[in-house]
């Protein structure tokens, strides 16, 4: 158990100017507001703030964090309230344990939405202070250390939500030891089965190992010696979850894993660490593409080093790490390791804009319409692994692997990318799904009449550029529905020989949008863009008068229609009448398909399978519910293929079985596969699917047909 005296020693062995006695005071105050307070292990809960402070420290922050670890608990668990607490402690302790207790309180429906919301808290606080962040970690680790008194669903949820969310941030913020150490408790509660055996098979590992990692080790110091280099060597068996990841992401099994070993040099200087590369290289033969040189190009969270795996003795894959002395430091502690608190220190510019991705982050938040998109969104920043790619001015700009032209434009100006018209990767031209690669230098090419497509949402990966296009699309797509609701109106309106721009310049078009419960004229005329109201209804709302006369007058109509039909029609639309359809030339629907309409702009209804790929990406607030109306037979062009043997008069039997059908042939296209088979495309005109069923039947029965499918 740790003692206060342990974290006292700590505090003073890396700040021998730090005020011991403050921290004495912050812990005889947490002993006394936590009094007769026990966790679920049966122990004293005054244990668990002793654990967060002593983590704290070990993570070398300032007196402030290591009094707001041993606090962090008593505004939410105690009597005790910020004031008392500013009143003893000052205002920088109780912000800090203020905004931990802001993180821990946030309650809501659904997990998702929880874990959104308390990143999004999160986000805000660590604005603020990073601090706050730090000190949630080491709160998270011990609690995740003590996880197994919880109860086997709580343990899941717990684990999840760390392995979602706590991990990801300990490796942004470069502390390496907490993020392994979160991610192999979490596995051991989420597959404790497969943590289990890892656990066991590792172990036995490891004592088979020591001999082996002793001989590497005398190797590396020989050589260091004989090249008078100074430096030290320390070799490992790989955590638990990295082992773990490796088996899913290459299908294999523990047996399977070659490069189990992981040794790390650490030597003075930058000139050494490539100088040290080249010693292994010369003593083992490297093993193509695992080469990272994170020195010249740093990872976000300001982690460098040099890694490379080799062929070590007797044929065993062993990686190495190769970094000086203050890159390990920044690796074992990442942000904390350059903490601008600490007494006369600050950090500079670079080391600032390390961080802002917090910032970034924080403003898309603003900008998500749901806690489930943002946690989409952040979850692509913090788990994608990066690419690095370089502006014409030659800035380097980190983007998630995957990333695309329109997601570098979107990194440089939300403006560049709402025009972005093509791109030229390395001086060529390439397609805006291009797939960036680190070391490209893209050049954006803008457009003033290029504006965001919807399709971009199918292939861009930042959250940013995710975003921005929602927004864009939605707001024209309310635009086009109002535009189309203007139109019906117009029409409705002009048909019944009534004014209507006069009530809408009168206003009553907003008297009539509030009897439908809607804000606005325009909020009325976009629910009728998207068929959810028709214009015959608001006609209806404004002159009651006018519905008997409407009803005889659909009547009417409607005799007149079954007399007189254009090819064009076979459809009946709900609710609305007079409206302008047409066919799908992309699913090609025939009488009886199911069907579904698509109210387009300026084109009336668009009648398609509700299977068709351009449905399915389709607004669902623009889809209408339409019906065949069979009164009269109208000839559909639809496309058939007829897979066939190549042989003589085939194609003049298939020809005759469609005639035979009544089917009437428009076009015919031949062409011979590479195995020998005939492939005819044959646009014929039928009435409906019975139609067209029994010619496919009847072609199917030719000797030779191989396969007879209709095309959509």
């Amino acid at each position: 158990m740790i003692r206060l005296n342990d974290i006292l020693d700590k505090v003073a062995a890396y700040n021998p100017a730090a005020d011991l006695n403050a921290i004495r005071k912050a812990y005889v105050y947490t002993a006394l507001a936590h009094k007769g307070q026990i966790r679920l292990s049966g122990e004293p809960y005054l244990i668990h703030p002793l654990e967060v402070a002593n983590i704290v420290a070990d993570l070398k922050m300032d007196v402030a964090s290591i009094i707001a670890g041993l606090l962090h608990d008593t505004l939410e668990d105690t009597l005790t309230s910020a004031e008392e607490l500013s009143a003893r402690f000052g205002e920088e302790v109780t912000n800090l344990v203020d905004g931990l207790t802001k993180i821990s309180k946030i309650s809501f429906k659904t997990t998702e939405e929880r874990q959104a919301e308390n990143f999004r808290k999160m986000i805000l606080a660590m604005v603020k202070d990073i601090r706050v962040l730090v000190i949630k970690l080491a709160d998270r680790l011990h609690n995740m250390r003590t996880l197994e008194f919880q109860k086997p669903e709580k343990q899941k949820i717990i684990a999840q939500e760390t392995m979602d969310i706590y991990a990801p941030l300990a490796n942004r913020l470069g502390i390496s030891w907490i993020k392994q150490e979160l991610e192999d408790l979490s596995l051991r509660y989420l597959k404790p089965a497969i943590y289990a055996d890892l656990e066991k098979r590792i172990a036995q590992k490891k004592e088979e190992s020591q001999e082996y990692i002793g001989k590497v080790i005398k190797i590396i110091e020989r050589n260091l010696h004989y090249h008078k280099i100074d430096g030290s060597v320390s070799g490992r068996l790989k955590h638990l979850y990295s082992i773990y990841q490796k088996m899913v992401q290459r299908n294999i099994t523990f047996d399977q894993i070659y490069d189990i070993l992981a040794f790390r040099i650490i030597v003075p200087s930058v000139k050494d660490c490539y100088a040290v590369l080249g010693m292994i290289h010369s003593l083992w033969v490297p093993v193509p593409g695992r080469f990272k040189d994170y020195i010249a190009i740093p990872k976000a969270n300001m982690y460098q080093s040099l890694h490379t795996t080799v062929v070590g003795p007797d044929g065993e894959h062993i990686e190495f790490q190769v970094r000086t002395e203050e890159m390990h430091r920044i690796a074992e502690l990442g942000i904390a390791a350059h903490w601008q608190y600490k007494e006369g220190f600050k950090l500079d510019e670079q080391e600032r804009s390390q961080l802002e991705w917090l910032r970034q982050m924080l403003e898309w938040q603003g900008e998500a319409n749901s806690a489930g998109e943002f946690m989409e969104s952040v979850k692509i920043d913090l788990f994608s692994d990066s690419v690095y790619v370089f502006t014409p001015n030659g800035e380097v700009k980190e983007l998630p692997k995957g990333s695309t032209p329109v997601d570098f434009a979107y990194s440089i100006h939300t403006n560049i990318g709402d025009h972005c018209a093509g791109a030229k990767v390395s001086g060529r031209m390439v397609p805006l799904r291009y797939q960036l690669k680190t070391g490209d230098v893209v050049e954006i090419i803008t457009s003033s009449k290029q504006h965001p497509n919807k399709d971009w949402l199918n292939f861009i990966k930042t959250s940013k550029a995710r975003t921005k296009i929602r927004q864009w699309v939605k707001k024209e797509e309310e635009r086009r529905s109002i535009e189309l609701g203007r139109e019906f109106c117009e029409r409705e309106f002009a048909r019944h020989k009534l004014s209507f721009n006069k009530e809408l310049k009168q206003g009553k078009l907003d008297e009539v949008a509030r009897r439908f419960s809607l804000q606005t004229a325009d909020a009325l005329l976009a629910a009728i863009g998207r068929g959810k109201i028709s214009a015959r209804q608001v006609i209806n709302r404004l002159y009651p008068e006018l519905r008997q006369a409407a009803k005889q007058e659909k009547k009417s109509r409607e005799g007149e229609k079954r007399r007189q039909r254009t090819p064009g029609e076979g459809i009946t639309i709900k609710d609305i009448d007079d409206v302008m359809v047409r066919f799908a030339k992309c699913c090609n629907p025939l009488p009886g398909d199911p069907v579904i309409g698509f109210i387009t702009r300026g084109r009336g209804v668009t009648i398609h399978r509700p299977d068709c790929k351009h449905v399915l990406k389709s607004d669902p607030e623009r889809q209408i519910e339409v019906t065949w109306n069979l009164d009269r037979q109208v000839s559909h062009n639809i496309k058939i293929r007829v897979l066939c043997e190549d042989r003589k008069g085939i194609l003049a039997e298939i020809s005759a079985a469609i005639s035979c059908e009544e089917a009437n042939i428009s076009s015919v296209r031949v062409s011979t596969n590479i195995d020998r088979n005939a492939v005819c495309f044959f646009t014929i005109g039928v009435t409906d699917l019975t139609q067209l069923r029994r010619v496919i039947n009847s072609v199917e029965r030719i000797k030779g047909v191989i396969e007879v499918q209709r095309l959509h």
